[in-house]
């Protein structure tokens, strides 16, 4: 059951070199072993986009591995937006691009 009162809601944007690199691979596996549920997809821009709710530890966590990414992938930049989570997700899935 989701705390409302303590997890929150990640919306980031990462740009760079981020498609065609397994950046959504190595995203959806490191947002399970954190327990955290939304999604990783492509854009048509060429970005990843993430949404991602857990508790706001662990989504700082997946936030430095956002800065980080995959060994090869080079990324120029990670926009976020903070929100309280809505609880809507039950698991952490890779969507089609949007």
């Amino acid at each position: 059951m989701m705390n409302a009162e303590h997890d929150m809601r990640l919306h980031a944007t990462i740009q760079g070199h981020v498609q065609g690199v397994g950046f959504r691979v190595f995203v959806q596996q490191y947002a399970a072993n954190l327990k955290l549920t939304g999604w990783v997809r492509n854009t048509y821009r060429g970005d990843v986009e993430v949404l991602a709710e857990g508790s706001r530890a662990a989504l700082e966590k997946l936030l430095l591995l956002l800065e980080a990414g995959p060994h090869s992938s080079h990324v120029i930049q990670v926009d976020r937006e903070w929100s309280d989570a809505s609880g809507e997700f039950h698991q952490f899935a890779i969507e089609r691009t949007a």
